[in-house]
């Protein structure tokens, strides 16, 4: 085809848009000058933005959080937070079998249609980024590194916590067992380190003094023999200290989490409460076991700490009796369980009335103890759940009958 002047069509304008029947194009509209020399500052703003939340992301908390520590009466790092868990149901954790023990066949176990939801929470690292967007949420706390792990190590800590939850297992087996007629007894455990006791505080309530034992025994250690005698019990331990005296020497075999055993000679002290009374010098963990006509095993996977023992009780009493004690609803319960039933508190209250209300829970039990200040944070941090506080196992049941549940039948 050949080109004249003729038929070549002008260049298009920069600030028009032609038209073709009726149909605007606009492929060739360009910016104009004075809104084209903005267009690098704000992209240079947009990479800026991006960039900070990233940074804000990656730095702890730590560098800007505070926390009162009421103990030492001073602002400490934040680098934790509590926050909500997860509300799991027991039910299907829940098994039943006869003992190598006992020639007594196990009870029937009654397929429920509701079930009771245990509760947790996480406290994990935190972010520059996550204590500014959480700041102001009632059912986020910010920890430090004291009110995480107290004096405890990372490890430690998660030792003492599984050994919770299976105290809180047995225990709450033992309750309901006993709240439904059955043989159930209670038999001393292991001697278990828990801490190691502060023989003085100072006023500022920092430990000036510890007992000699702190050189060698660490909280978590297990303690197996005392000068060869098997200790199957505190109470074993108890006897081996009879007749000895502050500054004697008592050999003891230690059982340590990731060491193994090893022998180690620890100086006795007095007590600081009687001086006549002569010990080692550490706090015992409560590690008492319950026996049982039958195996029951209640699956906890890695959830520690002993919050879910009223909830363990409950689905122990509703998997062995006749009738729905929840009403055929889904039920959140939290709160420990001792031995006389009576219902005791735990941490994390807000923070768990929060995890329930997301669940689509809508009924929470949580314990008379707590105080009217932490109950009343919980229901703000859940507005719209149901929380009803109860002191002992008695009163949670006539509460789960009063919303609609069936009183206990035992089956036996």
């Amino acid at each position: 085809m050949e080109i004249s002047e003729s038929n070549l069509l002008p260049p298009p304008d920069a600030e028009q848009s032609s038209v073709v029947e009726g149909v605007v194009d606009r492929t060739n509209v360009f910016p104009s000058r004075r809104h084209r020399k903005w267009a690098i500052p704000l992209a240079v703003l947009s990479c800026c933005a991006v960039a900070a939340v990233a940074v804000t992301a990656l730095v702890p908390s730590s560098f800007i959080a505070r926390e009162m520590n009421e103990r030492l009466g001073e602002l400490q790092p934040a680098p934790y937070a509590r926050v909500p868990g997860s509300a799991q149901p027991v039910g299907d954790r829940l098994s039943v079998s006869a003992s190598d023990e006992s020639d007594e066949l196990p009870p029937e176990v009654f397929p429920a249609i509701g079930d009771f939801m245990l509760v947790t929470i996480t406290e994990p690292p935190q972010s520059v980024l996550s204590w500014w967007v959480g700041r102001d949420e009632g059912a986020i706390e910010m920890l430090t590194e004291e009110d995480k792990f107290g004096f405890q190590t990372a490890e430690q800590r998660r030792v003492f916590s599984l050994e919770q939850m299976r105290t809180a297992e047995e225990v709450a087996e033992y309750v309901a067992l006993s709240w439904l007629g059955f043989d159930a007894a209670i038999v001393p455990g292991d001697v278990l380190i828990s801490e190691i006791a502060c023989l003085e505080f100072s006023d500022a309530g920092e430990c000036v003094r510890w007992p000699p034992s702190d050189e060698v025994l660490d909280p978590g250690d297990r303690l197996l023999e005392a000068d060869g005698v098997e200790l199957t019990s505190v109470g074993d331990l108890t006897s081996a200290l009879e007749g000895k005296q502050a500054g004697d020497i008592i050999t003891l075999l230690v059982d340590r989490r990731g060491e193994g055993e090893f022998e180690a000679d620890v100086e006795l002290t007095s007590s600081p409460d009687d001086p006549n009374r002569t010990i080692v010098g550490f706090l015992p963990f409560d590690t008492r076991r319950v026996e049982l006509p039958f195996d029951i095993s209640i699956d906890t996977g890695s959830i520690g700490g002993p919050s879910a023992g009223l909830a363990f009780t409950l689905t122990v009493i509703d998997g062995l009796s006749d009738g729905e004690l929840t009403g055929g609803k889904r039920v959140a319960v939290t709160g420990t369980i001792d031995l006389d039933g009576s219902v005791g508190a735990i941490g994390g209250l807000a923070q768990k009335a929060s995890a329930v209300e997301q669940a689509g829970v809508e009924l929470l039990l949580v314990p008379a103890r707590q105080g009217d200040e932490q109950i009343a944070a919980a229901r703000a941090a859940a507005p719209d759940l149901e929380i009803v506080a109860v002191a002992t196992l008695d009163e949670a049941i006539d509460v789960l009958v009063a919303f609609g549940g069936e009183r206990p039948n035992p089956s036996f």
